[in-house]
């Protein structure tokens, strides 16, 4: 946007929570989410500091560029986030740590989104797009390189990675889908967003291809004394030319918003009685203490809290668990976690328009019926290939829970509070990711690693009860 250009604008507040993302054409305009825990205020213009304007954007020759850009940082998200499950069964090998030890990974990617939650907000008045961008893409670079320290880093090393892959994540994803929601008109907005969202799980679907073939090529994981150590930290070489490649991106794309902002910016929110509030004012807990009374936003959390749960806990888990209960080969079943988001992928692209149709009430508690169906048999049947296949399959069905619980969302919360109800959403959800593989490591070290069986079945049970508690929206609102 030229300088000249004379907009009104809204400060971004993004608040982040946890990881997976898409969006749908049901959503309504209002709040903008992904999966991935970034949760964007309505999809209005962003000039280049990062604000959101009420005017239209004029033309943009570096707009396919900037996209592009958008698009690449989400892929190496992506990368980094589908790699973890294939590799874990060989850094507890290569560590001789404990499944309850290996947990402190999920803690510590909770802490960089938690950091960032704290943090965003008082960066973006101080920062333009451009150099938040940078910040984050700088951070997960440096967390890849540290990865890379040969013979394997430090486990101390290792697991503070993961706080700051996860902040740099936080910032670099929350400006992008900000930019992005606001890079075109309201009604072209959502393929944008869908594309970013496609890269990501493009990027979780190649990440367990690369990091096992890797892994598996340099060595065993398998237990045997004789078997050469394997050298599963070389795979991180892949992020880490990711992560530069998308760092000089960045530079390149949003050269015209790497700039500090020396006046701190007002943030201007517009009620619906057409007057102002300005900056920080005491509205703002007003309105948190209304969210936090409202009782639909407690429904819908607990689903969102189970679900993230089970879909970080299977994907994370069922390597470890092939290997650990299957007696399945590593080098083979570390693809598996590769079908799970394949399967996400693939359901996330088919199934919307049937959900829609059909109702959405009625589908997803069709799909969690499904869901629990193969978990079952990823459970009951002892065939490896049965399990890839169910695993798979678990991840087809629940590919639409996120933006159609998204949807339901943005018609049942009151308007003035929908965009910190959402936020509140996520920040429940990011919970559940990461308290639940932290469980299933403490009781798998205890009962083995087959507790995380019966730990999926009572989620998924539980998700599907959440979702027929949440109360119907409206049909004004529809």
């Amino acid at each position: 946007m030229s300088a000249a250009t004379t907009t009104t604008t809204m400060t971004a507040t993004p608040v982040t929570a946890p990881a997976h993302a898409e969006v749908n054409d049901h959503v309504a305009p209002r709040a903008c989410l992904n999966d991935r825990g970034t949760m964007l205020r309505s999809p209005l213009e962003v000039d280049d500091t990062g604000a959101m304007s009420a005017q239209p954007r004029t033309a943009d020759k570096t707009m396919p560029f900037k996209l592009a850009s958008a698009g690449f940082s989400f892929f190496a998200a992506g990368v980094n986030d589908g790699s973890l499950g294939a590799l874990i069964p060989y850094v507890i090998r290569d560590y001789s740590i404990t499944t309850a030890i290996v947990s402190a990974l999920y803690a510590a990617s909770f802490a960089g989104w938690l950091t960032a939650a704290l943090t965003n907000t008082h960066l973006t008045q101080r920062l333009g797009l451009g150099t938040m961008l940078a910040l984050g893409a700088m951070l997960q670079a440096a967390a890849q390189a540290l990865r890379t320290w040969p013979p394997a880093p430090p486990f101390g090393v290792y697991v503070a990675t993961f706080a700051l892959t996860s902040l740099g994540q936080a910032y670099q994803d929350t400006h992008v889908n900000t930019f992005v929601a606001g890079s075109s008109s309201a009604a072209g907005a959502h393929r944008w967003l869908g594309f970013i969202h496609a890269a990501y799980m493009a990027g979780c679907l190649a990440g367990p291809f690369a990091s096992s073939a890797i892994a598996s090529t340099s060595g065993s994981a398998s237990g045997s004394a004789e078997a050469a150590p394997s050298r599963w930290w070389l795979f991180y070489t892949v992020p880490l030319g990711l992560g530069l490649a998308n760092l000089g991106l960045v530079f390149a794309a949003f050269r015209d918003s790497l700039h500090f902002r020396w006046r701190r910016q007002t943030d201007l929110s517009v009620p619906e009685d057409g007057g102002r509030e300005t900056g920080d004012g005491p509205s703002a807990t007003a309105m948190v203490r209304r969210t936090l009374s409202t009782p639909s936003v407690w429904l819908l959390s607990l689903f969102f809290f189970c679900y993230l749960g089970f879909g970080v806990t299977a994907g994370g888990w069922v390597v470890e668990y092939l290997v650990d209960v299957r007696n399945g080969d590593l080098a083979h079943v570390g693809y598996v976690p590769a079908g799970f988001s394949g399967g996400c992928l693939l359901g996330r692209i088919v199934l919307p328009e049937p959900t829609h149709r059909y109702g959405e009430r009625r589908m997803v508690f069709l799909y969690c019926v499904c869901c629990l169906v193969f978990q079952l048999v990823f459970w009951l049947v002892p065939n490896i290939i049965a399990a890839s296949v169910a695993i798979s399959l678990l991840g087809f069905f629940s590919g639409p829970f996120f933006a159609t619980a998204i949807s339901v969302g943005s018609r049942l919360f009151p308007p003035d509070i929908n965009a910190t109800a959402i936020s509140f959403v996520f920040v429940f959800a990011q919970v559940g990711g990461s308290l639940f593989p932290i469980v299933t490591g403490v009781l798998g070290s205890h009962l083995g690693v087959g507790v995380m069986q019966p730990v999926l079945v009572g989620l998924i049970v539980v998700t599907t009860v959440s979702w027929l508690l949440v109360p119907r929206p409206p049909k004004e609102k529809q």
